[in-house]
């Protein structure tokens, strides 16, 4: 009973409303590209349901246990990188096949997290450089309220008014105030979407997967890829960022182990979140860093209700604008997009080029061989870094 009441006294309006609004984030814009990729598979009704079950699921039960065990708020969120890559490389494939290669990478993953081997590999990169490929990943987020504006001023500029204006007279609620605003002119304006329930209850389709060296090769060894460097990397710098003691070995290998689980219900890959965990991460979600956990739970809790009742969860967030849902993420990304600016930027000589050269990249969003920016953002970022300060051993004359 302690324990409950901890817990209950921890609980606050602004950690609570931080978790929903990072789910509402993902089952906006990135949760489209989720579907994109059930067509792209094929996929019938029973199978696409299946699918939205078991990322939700999977997301709710991880962001719920993490954060209650390790009491810092952790988002699980699906791939999108990884979805995106999924509608490119799926055709010719059988769903058989493709799950095969969604638990061929999830076991991958589980295994370089708890071996520490990509804990390893990340001590190996400055944090400039993982600062700045944060910051590259959230920038573009931030920059995006200026299109939302150009498209609705009126929707855009509300959210962003109420948002500013909390920062000045009450900060801890600046995010709620901007949301509460936000919905409420999109409903006086007749501006929210009409909801088309495609989804009703979601259940569980199992699938026995397949497994062919040609699925492996062009879909699990890239969704691998993909998943640790535009998805887990971030996450844990992100982490690192607003100053909890992230351990890579219990929370990569464990998300990776239930992705792995949920692999033969369509699951095709669960990870440390990056863009929305930094809404529940950074000080918008409460200025105590050891309370900010309830919007892991806040944020779980969303995400298992989507997975039971699909359909109309979704369908109820994507009724919301576009243009409302980006500029609420906006400026709710702003403080760690700025602590990740300043931590870019505190690298100097050429771990300042290196980290400048990591933001650029990742910034452009460039796609090569169907990966995104991130991963060649960090790559060409340790590839400079590694370039300006390798020492060649001089041979006596």
């Amino acid at each position: 009973m302690s324990r409950v009441r901890a817990l209950l006294a921890d609980v606050t309006p602004s950690a609570l409303v931080a978790g929903v609004i990072s789910a509402l984030v993902n089952y906006s814009g990135p949760f489209l590209i989720v579907l994109a990729a059930t067509r792209a598979a094929g996929l019938d009704e029973a199978q696409t349901a299946s699918w939205v079950w078991a990322v939700s699921i999977g997301n709710g039960v991880c962001s719920i246990a993490l954060s209650l065990f390790t009491r810092m708020p952790i988002i699980v969120a699906w791939s999108t990188p990884g979805a995106a890559l999924l509608i490119a490389c799926l055709g010719g494939f059988s769903f058989s096949e493709a799950v095969g290669a969604f638990l061929v990478a999830s076991i991958a993953a589980a295994v370089f997290g708890f071996t520490g081997w990509f804990g390893w590999l990340l001590n190996r990169v400055p944090a400039p450089i993982l600062q700045a490929l944060l910051a590259g990943i959230l920038l573009p987020f931030v920059i995006s309220a200026a299109d939302a504006f150009s498209a609705a001023p009126v929707l855009a500029s509300s959210v962003i008014a109420a948002y500013f204006v909390g920062k000045r007279f009450f900060d801890r609620y600046a995010v709620l105030a901007a949301l509460i605003v936000g919905v409420a002119v999109a409903a006086v304006t007749g501006s929210f979407k009409e909801m088309t329930v495609g989804l009703t209850i979601s259940g569980p389709v199992f699938t026995m997967p397949t497994f062919t060296l040609a699925a492996l090769v062009s879909i699990a060894l890239p969704l691998f890829i993909v998943n640790m460097a535009s998805q887990n990397a971030p996450g844990l710098a992100l982490l690192h960022s607003e100053g909890y003691p992230a351990n890579d070995r219990r929370l990569v290998g464990s998300i990776s182990a239930v992705s792995a689980l949920l692999a033969p219900f369509g699951n095709h890959g669960i990870n440390l979140a990056a863009i929305t965990a930094a809404i529940a991460v950074g000080p918008e979600s409460h200025p105590d860093r050891s309370r900010r956990y309830i919007a892991g739970l806040s944020a779980g809790v969303a995400y298992l209700l989507v997975g039971v009742f699909g359909g109309y969860l979704v369908a109820g967030f994507q009724s919301i604008p576009v243009e409302t849902i980006t500029s609420l993420a906006a400026v709710a990304l702003l403080a760690s997009t700025l602590t990740a600016l300043k931590g870019a930027m505190s690298g100097e000589g050429t771990i300042g080029v290196a980290a400048l050269t990591t933001l650029a990249i990742t910034m452009s969003g460039v796609v090569l061989v169907s990966v995104g920016s991130a991963f060649w953002g960090l790559v060409a970022g340790s590839a400079v870094y590694l370039l300006l300060n390798i020492t060649f051993c001089k041979s006596d004359p």
